[in-house]
């Protein structure tokens, strides 16, 4: 991604990882944020990668190559090198989550909303922060998503590794940030577990 000329963050398991400087846990893939109208310069650069889409105009175990075609949000892109067993592989991986081997060939890129200058995190117009707040360079020296936005995303899922990220993550937080989250949450996911934590 170091000569991707649009703009992209590591996000997911990874990133959690990437501010704490260690490998927390197995990951099955590695998440990259890019904006949705970054498209198709990300069909451009991974020219000759295998690359599945999904949104809401396919079904879910689609493995329809992706032919670059603008997708709708909620998307994402599954990828793997370019070549014959690769296309397996990923075919695979899509009809039967979490079959994919540890092999760190995997990614799947996660679209996001823009407007202007600002990362559009969730349908309440508060639910914003511009794209240099949202990303910073981590202690890995990649563009990681912010801890509080990673968090803000596991927040909105139920299993047992954003609970582990979460707790991994927590401590980690300023105040700033912990604010920050417990405020998106409470907009976004009145009533969540973390909220009391994120009180203390």
């Amino acid at each position: 991604m170091s000569t991707f000329a649009a703009e992209w963050s590591l996000c997911g398991g990874w990133a959690v990882d990437a501010w704490l400087g260690r490998e927390t846990r197995e990951h099955g893939d590695v998440d990259i944020a890019v904006f949705q109208d970054d498209h198709r310069a990300l069909f451009d650069h991974l020219a000759e990668w295998n690359l599945i889409a999904h949104d809401p105009n396919v079904i879910g175990d689609t493995t329809e190559p992706w032919d670059g075609r603008r997708l709708d949000l909620p998307a994402h892109i599954h990828a793997r090198p370019g070549d014959g067993q690769n296309l397996e592989v990923l075919n695979t991986w899509v009809r039967s989550p979490g079959t994919q081997p540890r092999d760190g060939l995997n990614i799947e890129f996660i679209l996001n909303e823009r407007s202007g200058r600002d990362w559009v995190l969730g349908s309440d117009p508060r639910l914003a922060l511009p794209v240099p707040r949202s990303t910073r360079r981590s202690v890995w020296g990649v563009p990681t998503v912010v801890p509080e936005v990673v968090l803000f995303y596991k927040a909105g899922g139920f299993r047992r590794r954003d609970e582990a990220d979460f707790r991994a993550l927590l401590p980690h937080l300023g105040e700033a940030e912990r604010h920050w989250l417990r405020g998106a949450i409470v907009l976004a996911f009145p009533g969540h577990r973390w909220l009391t934590e994120l009180a203390l």
